[in-house]
């Protein structure tokens, strides 16, 4: 009878060091398991945040006198994660200004002179921390208004991405890019496009995945 219950009671305790190895052990994988879960969350949500490569941030500057640049515009930076800055003259155009067959029209003697600088009313603050501006405008006379040029000449663009983008009704980019090149120093210009009013986000979107910078 001894013999028959000091079995039972052995058996009895080496199931109860059992259980109690097994709780130590889930314990310790629940420890562990926890923070490296924490750790990929935290991963994935600073990744969300960057929109250009090490984080960099990207700006995208437009002239838009009917509306159709900053749509384009509007997806671009929906589709980047960047800033949208609007460049509005200081003095608006009207629609006389705008009238391409009165040569005598404010919009005519701008782009007819290439010296020409209309003044901007508002600046970006910190151009610094973009590393890739996008720059948005209709085509005048087949090239950029003449206030896209006083935009590039305000700041200092030396080792940014530049890349040039357009509406209009029928005219391609032309030379317009080319042109605005020429008024920034060590900057890298990528291929431009040009958008027709009704283009989709989508064509957007197709159009900036082939020029292989991260978003």
């Amino acid at each position: 009878m001894k013999k028959l219950l000091s079995i039972i009671l052995s058996a009895f305790m080496l199931f109860t060091l059992g259980a109690c190895a097994g709780n130590t052990q889930n314990n310790s994988v629940n420890q562990t398991d926890k923070p490296a879960a924490e750790a990929v969350k935290e991963s994935d949500e600073a990744s969300d945040k960057n929109d250009t490569v090490d984080g960099e941030k990207a700006l995208v500057a437009y002239f838009s006198n009917t509306g159709n640049t900053e749509g384009m515009a509007e997806y671009i930076a929906e589709i980047i994660g960047g800033d949208l800055f609007e460049i509005v003259p200081e003095e608006p155009y009207t629609d006389e200004d705008l009238n391409y067959n009165d040569s005598s029209s404010r919009s005519s003697l701008e782009m007819n002179d290439p010296s020409s600088r209309p003044a901007i009313s508002s600046v970006v603050e910190d151009m610094e921390q973009y590393n890739t501006i996008y720059i948005g405008y209709p085509i005048w006379w087949g090239d950029a208004p003449r206030i896209i040029s006083t935009f590039l000449e305000s700041y200092d663009f030396s080792g940014k991405n530049i890349i040039p983008f357009c509406t209009s009704a029928s005219s391609g980019i032309g030379t317009s890019a080319e042109n605005l090149q020429s008024l920034t120093a060590d900057a890298e210009w990528y291929d431009g496009r040009r958008f027709a009013a009704s283009a989709s986000k989508n064509d957007v979107e197709a159009w900036i995945d082939n020029l292989n910078l991260i978003k």
